[in-house]
């Protein structure tokens, strides 16, 4: 018997992450600035950290309910009000293990072979593996940079067919930074409004937007029952390695997919549940500061890339810009390897997420001020000397 024989094709078809292989590289390397990590360089707010560790200390280690502390569940539906999504906390939130569990469960509860994902590209990576592992297929959409890599209703209805079951709302964007208003949102629901699929609706980086406030596709009455809205703590609130997020839908899809949760993961770690209540009820002080931060930063980011003679479009949510470096004449790998290897600054391939991101680069400012503009500074340097 061969060991790998016994794997199924779904899973040994899914290729490794693209952005793991440059993390692999900087392990071996001394002075190099990243661009290339998704998470906040902010360490959780204090307050919130002395709550997990009281919790700790008073020996609250026991398991909670399944879909997670009632009170937690509580504030995460108060917390959801400023979106105009109103949850029921004993029948519509499950409290997962990131919003990475949430994607994950959500599709493992509504697709599977024959089945038809639809998934706008670049996005998460995460995505894809997903529903490949459902044995669903994914059907890519390729957002455009003409179109702020923006999901436009005619992209949209050209991707259904009688098999989409499923359709992905991935903003605002992991890697592109792009979000989507009241009015382009409006859109995409006469599309979608009279179909017989259901949305599931990535929102990790809802508070992470400039200038324009997050808009949620559940907030549209005729979306509300048929949209799973995802979301979590990571990103906002600097809890990336508490490992806390929430899905939010209809009780009968929040039903079914409590069931995989409980099989799967019985609960949500206890101690982050705490620490997320104190994070929901007396942060929004912290997130704005950390917000008003990342702002300053992607202002510097998005210029340096331009004076660099880079085309770039403007972000508006996340913390990442996706310029393109087209102009050098390399493909995207070559260029984050060479600025790697020559210039000591890692950024990701826009392959990563998608075919479509062949020609960009992702580039996170969640990093510190310094460091962003001495990275501007190396990679100037570099594209001087193609």
């Amino acid at each position: 018997m061969k060991i790998e024989d016994m794997i199924r094709d779904n899973v040994k078809n899914i290729p490794p992450s693209g952005i793991r292989k440059f993390f692999d590289l900087i392990n071996e390397m001394e002075d190099v600035i990243s661009l290339g990590v998704g998470e906040p360089d902010f360490v959780t707010p204090w307050k919130v950290r002395e709550v997990g560790i009281y919790s700790l200390q008073e020996g609250h280690t026991h398991y909670s309910s399944n879909a997670g502390f009632i009170e937690l569940r509580q504030e995460i539906a108060n917390y959801l009000t400023r979106y105009d999504l109103h949850y029921d906390p004993a029948t519509q939130i499950i409290v997962t293990v990131g919003g990475s569990e949430g994607i994950d469960i959500a599709l493992r509860a509504l697709v599977g072979p024959g089945d038809e994902v639809i998934i706008p590209e670049p996005s998460f990576v995460a995505y894809k593996g997903c529903t490949a592992f459902t044995g669903a297929t994914a059907k890519v959409i390729n957002l455009r940079e003409e179109d702020e890599f923006k999901l436009t209703p005619e992209l949209l209805e050209k991707a259904i067919t009688p098999k989409t079951k499923v359709v992905i709302i991935p903003f605002p964007n992991n890697p592109t930074g792009a979000i989507m208003t009241r009015e382009e949102l409006a859109s995409i629901v006469d599309v979608l409004k009279d179909k017989d699929l259901i949305v599931i609706s990535d929102e990790i980086y809802s508070e992470l937007t400039y200038g324009e406030k997050h808009v949620s596709i559940a907030s549209f009455p005729e979306m509300r029952d048929k949209t799973i809205v995802i979301n979590g703590f990571s990103k906002a609130f600097a809890m990336t390695g508490w490992r806390l997020g929430y899905v939010c839908g209809h009780p009968v899809l929040i039903e079914e997919m409590k069931k995989i949760h409980q099989y799967a993961l019985m609960c949500a770690p206890t101690t982050a549940q705490y620490a997320a209540i104190e994070a929901l009820r007396n942060c929004d002080r912290e997130v704005n500061e950390m917000v008003k931060e990342y702002n300053r930063r992607r202002r510097v980011m998005v210029n340096g890339f331009r004076k660099m003679g880079l085309s770039c479009f403007e972000p508006l949510g996340a913390f990442y810009v996706f310029p393109s470096i087209q102009s050098t004449g390399m493909t995207s790998d070559e260029f984050s390897e060479e600025l790697l290897k020559q210039e000591r600054v890692l950024v990701v391939p826009g392959t990563a997420f998608g075919e479509c991101g062949e020609g960009f680069v992702r580039a996170c400012y969640a990093s510190s001020y310094e460091n962003i503009v001495e990275a501007l500074k190396r990679i100037e340097r570099f594209i001087k000397k193609i």
